[in-house]
């Protein structure tokens, strides 16, 4: 069976929660204050698109693929992006809500999240080497087997990573949160 192809549309506006999205491969295509609120996503491509202003929390992308997609100004609350093709997976996300998402042992090199709410966000066995934490809130964060090597978390704040337990290579830090590295030491720190 042909999955169908969408090319270059525009999605404006639309509650998918309602009319439900066809499968198929969307290329080049925009979402833009479009709801997809616990909507099945599974098996659809998406590349080279973009969300713009989109609620897509606790939508299921079991399977789905997210190739060179932009994600911004989008709630994401509870998606499994683990659960996505992995395949070329490459989102980027720009003040996103992505609170209790899990990106459980996904592949996150050079990925960029900026300005962004990542409260409780499950990044346990992810490889986010090289990736970028820009202005980020991290309370809560899970990083156990995190590869964060060349990781840029200079402006990220509320994390706490275990230096133990996580690959932290070249990583850069602010001088004003080496405490999310010592916290496990009960180091006391005055500034």
């Amino acid at each position: 069976m042909l999955t169908p192809l969408f090319e270059d549309l525009e999605f404006i506006g639309r509650d998918f929660t309602q009319e439900r999205l066809p499968k198929g491969e969307y290329d080049n295509c925009l979402f833009k204050n479009c709801s997809f609120m616990s909507t099945d996503l599974s098996h659809n491509q998406f590349t080279e698109c973009r969300f713009e202003n989109c609620d897509l929390s606790n939508a299921i992308l079991t399977h789905a693929l997210l190739r060179d997609v932009y994600f911004k100004g989008c709630k994401l609350l509870g998606i499994q992006f683990s659960d996505c093709n992995t395949l070329f997976f490459s989102p980027r996300f720009e003040s996103c809500q992505l609170r209790l998402a899990s990106f459980y042992r996904c592949a996150l090199k050079k990925t960029s999240f900026i300005n962004c709410q990542l409260e409780e966000v499950d990044f346990a066995e992810a490889d986010l080497r090289k990736a970028r934490l820009d202005n980020c809130d991290l309370t809560q964060a899970l990083f156990d087997g995190t590869n964060l090597e060349g990781a840029d978390l200079s402006s990220a704040y509320h994390f706490s990573i275990d230096p133990e337990r996580n690959k932290l290579k070249k990583a850069r830090f602010s001088a004003d949160q080496l405490a999310g590295l010592l916290q496990k030491y009960q180091i006391i720190i005055n500034r």
